[in-house]
């Protein structure tokens, strides 16, 4: 027999387990009392601690900012650098649960500049909290933050109108914000709009009813919050399992790991596996040692098939007559999170479910500013900056809509060399020019052109500041390989702007697009069967590293021409350094932009120690060699 206290705790453990969960994210303009509305909510609903009581009155004491009063900000604002300026900086998540439901709630920072924390916070909330000061009215911010919950498909808002205390809970100051609310959101896409009338530091309508606002019959802020009826997935949506990992415990087991992203699976129902589009059955369905009859989303199982059939770490499993979409081109909603900005033809790793592909952003149709929802031409993309934008994957993946399903279709992008997050993305639709343009296949292919030319093509990529020798080096390399009968073309940056990119800028977009395009030219040209010599500064890695993997290993051959700054400037033969110099060329590479040297040349030609017919031997004995 269980001691009493012991029954109450289980007894309490099994209510709490079997609550349902509520996500929720808090924004507004700086000042609008987000944090002290949780830490109201928290307090007034008794789910803080004594000792968490006493330390909160004491640095409530010690910051002065609420007189002999709790600051219920501080329960939130955990940073130290918060709680000195008295602004949310980071995001912050809190738990706590009543007897009616569970919650997680994300406070987030108001200032611009942290909207990246904010989107963070979004991307898995069901519910948002927008609070306005009614003493200020609608503010740009409060547009902003609307517009961020609206992108990222949050259906239902409380529109908290907060601080009435200061309008002496005027009722016309709550309806006259209510209304310049209701018709600024007509163009978002909220099902619904709850208002309440708020006081966050007095607690009017917080917790429990206020007096002080007889002309409002809604519910309280934590009442909505525990009623609110959870929206349900699309009627659209079939059955996803993303699969995370292919588990061979022994030879004679397969089982396919993850987590449901949507709808429910039963043992014996037939399964499309995407992208290969092959058909198989659930043979069974696993939780650890269990054997489940059925998951539904949310759910992590190991399910196992009547067959094997091709299926690996990021393909999906799909209802057999309900399958998602597979692609590799979309148009998305892009926020850039990173400081290194995001720049048409730079590619990226996309992470979307258990998918991890290569990606590069294909187009910027336009930037919004997101104060004013005014829609901006673009051609890069700054820290916490919102675009839509096109992309291109290696290969096709499967995919729905993000306003179907978040887990199908919200996505981050990746560097490629430091792994960290550079943004955060939201599947709209695929562009369909994807599905219905096809490889050509030609008769004559790229051996058959290299067996009539008598050679292997190549492609040499001479990199280097300006006034290295590229292109001295490059057309002495190309006598020499004339005098061995072979034939070759150069791709001088200089003559390439004169024409195919003759519309192309300086600035870093325009340095990305312009290697782009030359490396599709070199890509062709080597299917001709032709040895192409391209000079080019090309002074950004990810750019040089993107154009080597549009052709198979040996094919593409890197060469460092390597000369120091000072070096090149004494060559200076077109005065361009000086003229850099005195500012008069801006983003001049070496000067005012920067130039990142090659990690790992196949070839690095030190033009400070070799002449030029020393370096074209080199390249030459290269040749032979590989």
């Amino acid at each position: 027999m269980l001691e009493p206290s012991n029954q109450a705790i289980d007894e309490y453990l099994a209510q709490q387990s079997s609550l349902e969960l509520l996500r929720f994210i808090t924004c507004g303009s700086v000042d609008d009392g987000k944090s002290t509305l949780i830490g109201r909510m928290l307090y007034e609903a008794q789910l803080i601690f004594d000792d968490q009581v006493a330390s909160l009155q004491s640095e409530s004491r010690k910051h002065g900012t609420q007189g002999e009063e709790i600051d219920f900000a501080l329960l939130v604002d955990g940073l130290a650098a918060e709680r000195e300026q008295g602004i949310t900086i980071d995001m912050a998540y809190r738990f706590f649960s009543t007897n009616r439901r569970k919650f997680i709630v994300a406070d987030t920072p108001g200032h611009e500049e942290y909207t990246r924390n904010m989107v963070t916070g979004a991307s898995t909330a069901e519910v948002a909290v927008i609070l306005i000061d009614a003493s200020q009215g609608m503010l740009e911010q409060t547009q902003r933050h609307s517009f961020i919950v609206s992108l990222l498909g949050i259906k239902q808002v409380v529109l908290a109108i907060n601080k009435m205390d200061l309008v002496n809970f005027d009722q016309a100051v709550f309806d006259k914000i209510l209304q310049d609310y209701q018709a600024f959101a007509a163009s978002l896409a909220f099902e619904s709009i709850t208002a309440i009338p708020l006081s966050a530091l007095k607690g009017d309508n917080v917790i429990v009813s206020s007096d002080r606002t007889p002309w409002y019959n809604g519910p309280t802020l934590l009442g909505f919050l525990e009623q609110l009826e959870l929206g349900s997935e699309p009627s659209t949506a079939g059955f996803y399992l993303p699969v995370q990992w292919v588990n061979r415990a022994s030879s004679d087991f397969r089982g396919y790991a993850g987590t449901v992203a949507a709808g429910k699976i039963e043992a014996g129902d037939e399964v499309r596996a995407l992208p290969s589009g092959q058909l198989a059955r659930i043979d069974r369905i696993i939780l650890g040692d269990q054997l489940l009859g059925s998951a539904t989303a949310g759910r992590a199982v190991t399910v196992t098939l009547d067959k094997e059939i091709d299926l690996s770490r990021g393909d999906v499993l799909c209802a057999a007559d309900a399958p998602c979409e597979v692609s590799d081109q979309f148009e998305v909603s892009l926020v850039w999170m990173h400081k290194e900005p995001g720049y048409v033809g730079r590619s990226y790793w996309l992470m979307l479910g258990t998918a991890r592909v290569g990606a590069t952003i294909t187009g910027i149709k336009y930037q919004y500013n997101i104060n004013t929802l005014a829609k901006l031409s673009a051609n890069e993309l700054q820290l916490n900056e919102i675009a839509e934008v096109s992309i291109k994957l290696d290969r096709a993946i499967p995919f729905t809509p993000y306003a179907e399903n978040r887990a199908l279709g919200g996505f981050v992008f990746i560097d490629r060399y430091d792994y960290a997050t550079v943004a955060a993305g939201m599947i709209n639709f695929s562009l369909r020019r994807a599905s219905n343009i096809h490889q050509q296949a030609l008769m004559v292919d790229r051996a058959a052109r290299e067996a009539l030319n008598g050679q292997r093509a190549r492609v040499f990529w001479l990199t280097g500041l300006s006034g290295s020798g590229k292109s001295t080096i490059a057309n002495a390399f190309e006598q020499a390989l004339y005098k061995r009968g072979l034939r070759t073309y150069i791709l001088d940056g200089d003559n390439v702007r004169h024409g195919l990119n003759q519309d192309l800028g300086f600035t870093n977009a325009d340095r990305i697009e312009n290697i782009r395009r030359v490396a599709e030219v070199a890509k062709l040209m080597l299917d001709a069967g032709v040895i192409v010599v391209a000079a080019f500064i090309s002074p950004f890695r990810p750019e040089r590293d993107a154009a080597r993997q549009l052709f198979a290993d040996g094919d593409f051959v890197e060469v460092f021409v390597d000369a120091p700054l000072k070096l090149a400037e004494q060559r200076d033969t077109k005065g361009l350094y000086k003229k850099a110099r005195r500012g008069e060329l801006p983003n001049f590479t070496g000067i005012d932009s920067d130039y990142e040297a090659p990690l790992q040349p196949d070839v690095r030609l030190a033009t400070g120690d070799l002449s030029v017919q020393q370096s074209v031997q080199v390249l030459l004995d290269y040749l032979d060699e590989s």
